[in-house]
């Protein structure tokens, strides 16, 4: 691909302009006063002046093939953070067994790729697991590199609680969300609310409290529920649930809208428990291997510890192939 080519499918001279637009607001004396909207300027920064500093840069056909991936996220909120969520199939300690699996390897996704992840809720299982957890990840892309996860995903392996070495088939359903910048003019009334308090079934450390400021909101007309038990506090803990409720139900309205374009179009896939998108082979033979885009790994444990990239990039070019 020629380099003006790669110029214009980047927009390098409109991430020209943003990035000087950015650095005049941080040269402002008043630009930390709000810290949070400050930090995703000054991440939002850094990111187009890497971005342009590869692009002036490149020179070989390496570099190019490099710098293409960024076209990838063509999205409009693919930008954006993302809230992943985890939840355990029917069978209990094998399906729970594999939904930790799956939590722990998008959290060493997140390493890899430089983003932040932070749990915002777990909710253990009774032996060994998670039945269901929730991860906030934060980096330039992360809704881009991860929104290709929601779906069911499978797991056949010789089970090792199993005495008589039987092989067993589990399953896991990841959602993913965007965390919108404006939630717009979503307002829930209170009766259409069911909030709960309770303590953390997790065991302690770091990234999860043990006090009973645990909240759990639960949208009556949708069943969408929500738990967070990450901040210091029952209100903030309450103000987190009650702002991620507002994005899934957000995110709900655009799929809603999504769906009818499919519709319209003859084509239509729901993340629904019936629509396996991934199927992780440990016994008798080692393959992952993508339905939706046919890409395949030979090296389970590779994939399990965060080895997504060839997964997340063939999702994300079979989507730009079909627009």
């Amino acid at each position: 691909m020629k380099k003006e080519d790669l110029a214009n499918i980047l927009a390098i001279e409109a991430k020209k302009k943003r990035a000087a637009e950015i650095e005049n607001q941080m040269a402002r004396p008043d630009f930390w006063a709000d810290q949070q909207k400050a930090s995703k300027l000054s991440q939002e920064f850094f990111y187009l002046k890497n971005l342009i500093d590869r692009f002036e840069k490149a020179e070989t056909e390496e570099d190019m093939s490099d710098l293409e991936e960024e076209a990838l996220f063509s999205g409009e909120l693919d930008r954006s953070n993302a809230i992943l969520s985890v939840h355990a199939g029917a069978g209990g300690t094998e399906a729970q067994d594999w939904a930790e699996m799956l939590l722990r390897m998008f959290l060493r996704f997140s390493e890899r790729e430089g983003y932040k992840p932070v749990v915002l809720d777990k909710s253990e299982g009774e032996e060994v697991g998670v039945k269901s957890a929730s991860v906030k990840i934060e980096g330039i892309n992360a809704y881009g590199k991860l929104k290709g996860e929601a779906g069911v995903h499978r797991l056949v392996r010789i089970s090792p609680y199993d005495a008589d070495k039987a092989r067993h088939t589990s399953f896991a359903l990841v959602e993913v969300i965007p965390e919108f910048e404006e939630i717009g003019d979503i307002e829930i009334p209170e009766k259409d609310l069911k909030i709960d308090v309770f303590r953390s079934s997790g065991h302690g450390g770091q990234s999860v409290n043990t006090t009973d400021s645990a909240v759990r909101v639960t949208h009556l007309p949708s069943k969408i529920s929500v738990s967070v038990q990450n901040e210091r506090s029952q209100l903030q803990n309450r103000e987190t649930a009650l702002k991620i409720l507002k994005m899934k139900l957000k995110k709900l309205e655009i799929d809603k809208k999504q769906e009818k374009e499919r519709e319209l179009k003859g084509s239509h896939t729901s993340a629904e428990w019936g629509n396996q998108i991934r199927s992780y082979v440990l016994q008798p033979y080692t393959q992952v291997k993508d339905h939706r885009t046919g890409y395949e790994e030979s090296d389970p444990a590779a994939v399990l510890d965060g080895k997504l990239d060839g997964f997340t990039n063939s999702f994300l070019k079979s989507k730009l192939e079909k627009e």
